[in-house]
């Protein structure tokens, strides 16, 4: 077992990992780089052979383990990656795995562990109320824990990014990596430091579920009363204390972002990589704007891409609305003949295009103000909106932008 983490555990971490997962290659990214004035180089862990990184960890924790502990069976909690990272590890060993999942884990994670043989059991509201289900049932079995971040061993698997990352960018400056319970980060800042004292290793957290942050600020591990984001993978009450040593020592800063932040990450990678990229893994995209280094070179590790179909649908439409390409109008008229004609040439002539239309006669009895138009329509931003509104206004129409209501319902 790994007792401590040095560079002869993570030599043979990578020759452990050699067939089994993918080297994924940095991109370069000219879009990112010339709007942070850093040179960007994205990992894509999403494009890992299970969707994210967390295969790594769990596959040289498992072969690790003694015949007797994979005889006895394995099992852990996960909101999802470290799931499929457990199955496809258990089905390659040939030993059976049990799952542990919160009940708002997503479809595509849940349907993706099962698919890899393992057995799942939707259990808690959050990770922290899984992993207690798990702790039971591993004792209760007496099956054999893989724990999702809080193991060094598992650390040492996550940390074989950095030897991807030196090989194809040593002059590597500033690295970005998600922080949720901490395994990525403990392995990535350690094993970087390792080949290069001088670069810097930065966390990323959201703000609603920054328990690394509580943590250095106590300089102890604390537990977080409430989490509340969007970025499922690393939402995580507290993190591990096995691990935290290591945080300490070899993570030179963290940065949070806010749940809207990612919005704008995500559209970013769809639009300009044409990449999905699940909520946890935009961290260091959204962390991007934030850094105050410049000219560096830069590389932001996309930690996953597992996202099912109806969260993608959810964030590109927010995502479309916080930037003002979809808005919604609300415009009071008179109840005649051409009016809404009026309108829709108004619109058409400033450039915008009407996705959605709803007329209502009976917004008021005074039939010289009767009827409201709602009209959703898509736009080239904040000052293509602002220039529509304008129009409208000048050519006598009471309009106001409203809500922000989907664009399309189910």
């Amino acid at each position: 077992m790994v007792a401590i983490l040095t560079l002869k555990e993570f030599k043979e971490a990578r020759a452990c990992l050699k067939d089994v997962i993918l080297e994924t290659h940095l991109i370069y990214s000219d879009y990112f780089s010339r709007v942070t004035g850093n040179h960007i180089y994205l990992k894509p862990e999403n494009m890992q052979v299970t969707g994210a990184f967390k295969v790594r960890g769990a596959c040289y924790k498992i072969a690790l383990l003694s015949d007797e502990e994979r005889a006895a069976g394995l099992i852990t909690a996960s909101a999802g990656n470290h799931a499929q990272g457990v199955a496809y590890a258990a089905k390659s060993a040939g030993v059976p795995a049990t799952i542990v999942m919160p009940t708002t884990t997503p479809l595509v994670k849940v349907n993706n562990t099962k698919d890899l043989g393992a057995e799942v059991l939707l259990e808690g509201s959050n990770f922290d109320e899984s992993y207690a289900l798990a702790q039971e049932i591993a004792e209760t079995r007496g099956l054999t824990m893989v724990h999702p971040f809080n193991d060094l061993a598992v650390a040492t698997g996550q940390g074989t990014i950095s030897y991807e990352i030196f090989q194809d960018l040593p002059d590597v400056d500033v690295i970005l990596v998600p922080v949720g319970g901490g395994g990525l980060a403990t392995g990535v800042a350690t094993l970087a430091k390792l080949l290069n004292p001088n670069v810097r290793v930065i966390g990323v957290e959201p703000i609603g579920a920054a328990s690394m942050v509580a943590a250095l600020e106590a300089n102890e591990v604390v537990t977080l009363s409430h989490i509340e984001t969007i970025a499922d993978g690393v939402a995580v009450k507290a993190v591990g204390d096995h691990l935290f040593p290591y945080i300490k020592q070899h993570l030179d800063d963290i940065i949070t972002v806010d749940d809207t932040d990612l919005l704008d990450a995500f559209l970013d990678m769809m639009e300009k990589h044409k990449m999905v990229v699940e909520n946890a893994g935009l961290l260091t995209i959204a962390a991007l704007s934030k850094l105050e280094e410049k000219g560096r070179n830069v590389v932001p590790v996309l930690s996953g891409g597992n996202m099912d179909v109806i969260t993608i649908s959810s964030l590109v439409q927010h995502g479309l609305m916080s930037r003002d390409r979809v808005f919604t109008l609300s415009v009071q008229l008179p109840d005649r003949p051409g009016e809404l004609l009026g309108v829709a040439q108004v619109v058409a002539g400033c450039g915008g295009n009407i996705i959605k239309l709803e007329h209502n006669q009976f917004v008021s009895i005074n039939r010289q103000r009767a009827v409201e138009l709602r009209l959703t329509m898509e736009a080239f931003g904040h000052a293509h909106k602002k220039e529509i509104l304008g129009a409208l206004k000048e050519r006598g129409y009471d309009a106001q932008q409203i809500g922000t209501s989907p664009i399309y319902t189910y």
